[in-house]
């Protein structure tokens, strides 16, 4: 039997390293390989043992649980595992899905290119060299391919436009700048899937005449730069990457780039900024990068989705991708779920899918017995979509009719005890930081936004504030240089769009709804029901609770600073947040 551990960036987080060591220790080192994410990052640690194409499963696994795995490898008696196993229930969360830019994550080991070939890696390059340029793009121009990265742009036209740009010197860059709070789907790939990655990216060179490629990667993501490093060593050492390659006589190499962690990089001309060795800020448009980009040469942009579909459509024509998806959003997208719902990870759908099949049919639906709130899409540069719109279809038009966007994949679930104003506030936050503050309405607009969200949810809040922030929201999305400007009112505008009432009651009646914002929130003790426990004057860190032994108990508003420890640890109930 074979041992394969899911080694991702959420599985070693997990564990995994550790569970690996236990197995050695266990005596069955020489069974054990590993894979990336298979995107079930809920139950990691993940052991997949293969008795040749059988497949067990083994979920939420530990250290001490290696010679039970041991016994199961020599013995064969799945007894011995049994609790281990992973269920039907959650096993439906893969097979629910449609997996193309994922087809080899948690399959192969990243980390040697035999296995991503025998998956038929590299073919696609082969067969994309035997055609020309211009057929290669007709055939993602057929696909209907749109770019990953939030903005939808079709593939085929800028790499058309990069081939059709004057001049010998050209570069393909991939955009791997993923930065949106609660995203990973670029990171699982690299890690994961590295050699996908390179193929589409040589694929894209080949198609728009250019001889460089560059991978522009978060600094934050080690792991994904070793293995993207450890792949390209042994392309080039198999003549995959460098001078004539396959005999085609097309020649290309590549170059990493750590970024240091600047959001506003994930726009493409600050990133192209940032490469050349400047502040990451955006140049004005255009020209657009297809004209003058990298050392101001024709370049083309991509983010690592986008890429990873390449070598698919390649071997299986445009028509077959186009196939899945609507009219206006074709093939599959890659989605990070996360927040409050039972099966967080990584999922791939069909557009046309509706976000109640990604966050109740595939995800699970709550983790918690509170109801479903709504979802954030887009990162910061997104929207909230309410409950009442849970069958939204997910492709660009309909999540554009929303306010929020599709974005690279971000998905956010929340359930009745998240503070709308307050995840407003959070991503607003994070877009105020991450301004290049090249441009007034962005630097200063965001954070005079930021200024009145922040009164608002510590009960501060004047009338008039909500039309105020709305004007706000559109003078900074009109005058805005960037997307990132242009897109950082979104939560706000979605937000007091779908919950006005929320700001309303933070205004006016200075109160939390979801109670959530601890200036607007009192925890009081129900003395009839209150036992004496002493359990929540143990778990208080400031001492505000007392009270004896077997009677009820007291909090001191005057020192509560609103923790919530206590109302976390009453088993009976006797606690309240007022």
């Amino acid at each position: 039997m074979r041992i394969v551990i899911g080694q991702g960036s959420c599985g070693i987080a997990a564990g995994a390293e550790k569970v690996r060591a236990a197995l050695a220790d266990a005596g069955v080192a020489e069974n054990v390989s590993i894979t990336g994410c298979i995107g079930m990052c809920w139950l990691e640690p993940i052991v997949d043992v293969y008795d040749g194409d059988a497949l067990t499963r083994l979920v939420r696994v530990s250290e001490s649980d290696a010679p039970a795995i041991a016994e199961f490898v020599k013995t064969g008696d799945k007894s011995a595992v049994e609790g281990l196993v992973v269920s039907d229930e959650d096993s439906e969360f893969l097979t629910k899905q449609t997996r193309i830019a994922l087809r080899n994550c948690g399959v192969i080991n990243p980390e040697k290119i035999e296995e991503y070939m025998e998956k038929d890696g590299y073919s696609a390059l082969k067969k994309a060299l035997a055609m020309s340029p211009e057929e290669v793009i007709e055939i993602i121009k057929t696909s209907g391919l749109a770019g990953r990265g939030g903005a939808g742009f079709p593939t085929w036209f800028k790499w058309n436009a990069a081939r059709q740009s004057a001049g010998d010197e050209k570069y393909l860059i991939c955009n791997a700048d993923e930065g949106d709070p609660g995203a990973f789907m670029d990171r699982a790939v690299i890690e994961s899937d590295p050699h996908n990655l390179i193929e589409g990216m040589l694929i894209g060179a080949y198609a728009i005449g250019a001889k460089h490629a560059v991978v522009y990667v978060r600094a934050e993501y080690p792991l994904a730069i070793k293995r993207l490093k450890n792949a390209l060593a042994q392309a080039k050492e198999k003549g995959i990457i460098g001078d004539n390659i396959f005999g085609s006589g097309f020649s290309c190499d590549f170059m990493i780039k750590a970024g240091a962690g600047a959001f506003v990089c994930g726009e493409e001309t600050a990133l192209i900024e940032s490469l050349e060795g400047h502040r990451g800020m955006p140049r004005l448009k255009p020209p657009f990068p297809a004209q003058s980009g990298f050392w101001r040469k024709p370049s083309n942009i991509n983010n690592v989705e986008t890429f990873a579909n390449v070598a698919w459509i390649i071997n299986n024509g445009g028509e077959a991708f186009a196939a899945m998806g609507t009219e206006g959003s074709k093939g599959t997208k890659v989605f990070a779920v996360t927040g409050k719902v039972k099966r967080s990870g990584l999922v791939e759908i069909p557009m046309g899918k509706t976000l109640r099949d990604v966050i109740f049919d595939i995800g699970g639906g709550m983790k918690t017995d509170k109801p479903f709130k709504a979802v954030q899409m887009g990162g910061p540069s997104g929207g909230c979509i309410p409950a009442e719109l849970i069958d939204t279809v997910i492709d660009y038009k309909a999540l554009g009719a929303t306010g929020a966007i599709m974005g690279s994949g971000g998905m956010v679930v929340m359930d009745e005890s998240t503070c709308m104003v307050g995840m407003a506030k959070f991503f607003l936050d994070f877009t105020a930081k991450e301004s290049c503050g090249k441009c007034i309405h962005c630097r200063i607009g965001t954070k005079r936004m930021l200024e009145m969200l922040d009164r608002i949810t510590k009960g501060e809040g004047k009338d008039g504030d909500v039309e105020l922030l709305e004007e706000l929201c559109y003078s900074i999305k009109d005058g805005a240089l960037c997307g990132l400007g242009q897109t950082a009112p979104n939560p706000v505008l979605t937000t007091i769009k779908y919950f006005r009432n929320e700001y309303e009651a933070h205004i006016k009646d200075k109160k939390c709804p979801a109670g959530e914002c601890s200036d607007l929130i009192e925890y009081k003790i129900i003395a009839d029901k209150c036992r004496g426990c002493t359990l929540c004057a143990r778990n208080c860190p400031v001492n505000a609770i007392s009270g004896t032994v077997k009677n009820p108990h007291v909090i001191d508003t005057e020192k509560c600073i609103k923790c919530g420890k206590c109302y976390q640890s009453c088993k009976f109930g006797a606690i309240v947040k007022e």
